[in-house]
């Protein structure tokens, strides 16, 4: 038998498909979600209006493939929307949230018994569902060490799709860590769906980060995928500095650049704070990229509000910007605000935001020429090697020679657009 997986959603979710893959391959062939197969999964995602329409979309899509198929949807769509009438009518499982553990024997049941399985539950607090993965299915590999927000962002579904925080033991981080490493992974990407708050006891992620580095020395690049401007503590700084096995990128979500709509949609600090410690980190890591997301269009913003947030990013000078429209979002706090901003005014903000950001990612990455980067290459193709450096950026460099999964030291002679190119030295 033949089984697919479609992966929406975070770098978490990409963890997750990769254990669901790893556990399935055990009995079944997987192929890809275009072709067809006899079992096929959606790991959904519904952090965005968009994402819940693709996942619908993926089922749609995979019972056309095979009218016939087990088709199996998981995640945080299946968690919110379980309830929602006709959503699931196609699907034969429906895992939510909790107990994603138990995908590959709901399988073996359905196969057997040939009844539809909804255990999608109420949780608030629960225990992390470790998924120990051998190898990764590409050069970099994530590495799930957190999961769950106790945050309730105004606009944000996710605490009430992922439940309260809970996060993988050291001594369980540490053994992924090395079983990821003898694969063959030179980079490790520890995730979460609020990564910054992993805790085992009176360790937190800076004292992690300390063990990782000392107990594998195999990794030879550590990254982080994103930290809220308050978990940055002066060890984690200080550990950035005198290692340069911590990649120099920084992503630190600041949402919104004005004081009104950071305490109205419940974010932990003021514009003050957040740029007092971009100022700290930059001064102390000179070489940093410090990246993030911004939201235009949020409930009551105003023509003013929207101002200052862009006049605060252009004096962060951020490396580059994620920026979404907001979406309105049922559950949410949000959803309740009469006074939402309108599509074309999101869009035309969004269209300004982004314009920013490509001007500060074109002056950042024109600071590389002339300087040398390491690169960790991730693909080869028509002579040429890609890679991501340590500040994140894409370098290139021309070469008979497959790079692919190697660190390679190389000089930046120009930029080709949005990415490096250079020589390997």
């Amino acid at each position: 038998m033949k089984f697919a997986i479609c992966n929406l959603g975070c770098k978490v979710n990409n963890f997750e498909a990769n254990w669901y893959a790893m556990k399935l391959k055990e009995k079944y062939q997987q192929v890809d979600f275009k072709e067809y197969a006899d079992i096929y999964i959606i790991n959904s995602c519904t952090v965005t209006n968009m994402a819940s329409s693709k996942t619908r979309q993926m089922i749609r899509k995979a019972k056309k493939q095979n009218p016939n198929a087990v088709i199996v949807a998981v995640g945080c769509y299946v968690q919110i929307e379980a309830d929602t009438a006709d959503v699931f009518d196609e699907c034969d499982i429906l895992i939510g949230s909790n107990k994603k553990t138990k995908l590959p024997e709901l399988i073996e049941q359905f196969l057997l018994e040939k009844k539809k399985i909804n255990i999608v539950e109420e949780f608030k607090k629960t225990n992390f569902e470790e998924m120990f993965i051998q190898n990764f299915n590409q050069t970099r590999a994530y590495l799930k060490i957190q999961d769950g927000c106790n945050q309730f962002c105004s606009y944000c579904i996710i605490p009430y799709a992922r439940g309260s925080e809970r996060s993988l033991d050291a001594d369980k981080v540490i053994k992924q860590a090395k079983q990821l490493t003898l694969s063959g992974h030179k980079e490790l990407v520890l995730t979460g769906i609020h990564t910054g708050r992993w805790n085992d006891n009176k360790l937190e992620l800076a004292d992690l980060i300390e063990r990782l580095l000392n107990e594998v020395k195999e990794i030879e690049r550590l990254r982080i995928s994103s930290i809220e401007v308050t978990e940055i503590s002066d060890k984690l700084i200080n550990l950035m500095l005198n290692n340069e096995k911590i990649a120099r990128h920084l992503h630190i979500p600041l949402q919104v650049g004005d004081d009104r709509l950071l305490k109205i949609n419940n974010r932990p600090y003021t514009t003050e704070q957040f740029y007092n410690k971009v100022l700290e980190i930059k001064e102390k890591i000179s070489d940093i990229s410090i990246s993030s997301d911004v939201i235009v269009g949020l409930p009551t913003e105003t023509d003013g509000d929207f101002e200052n947030t862009k006049q605060f990013i252009e004096k962060c000078n951020l490396s580059f910007l994620h920026v979404f429209p907001y979406a309105r979002k049922k559950g949410t706090v949000n959803s309740e605000f009469k006074q939402q901003v309108e599509e074309h005014i999101k869009r035309q903000r969004a269209a300004c935001l982004t314009k920013i950001s490509d001007k500060l990612y074109n002056d950042y990455v024109d600071g590389f020429v002339g300087k040398t980067v390491k690169v960790l290459f991730e693909r080869y193709k028509n002579g040429v090697s890609i890679g991501h450096c340590s500040q994140y950026i894409l370098v290139k460099v021309y070469s008979e020679t497959d790079y692919t999964n190697q660190l390679k030291d190389v000089y930046v002679d120009s930029v080709d657009g949005k990415i490096l190119s250079g020589h390997i030295i």
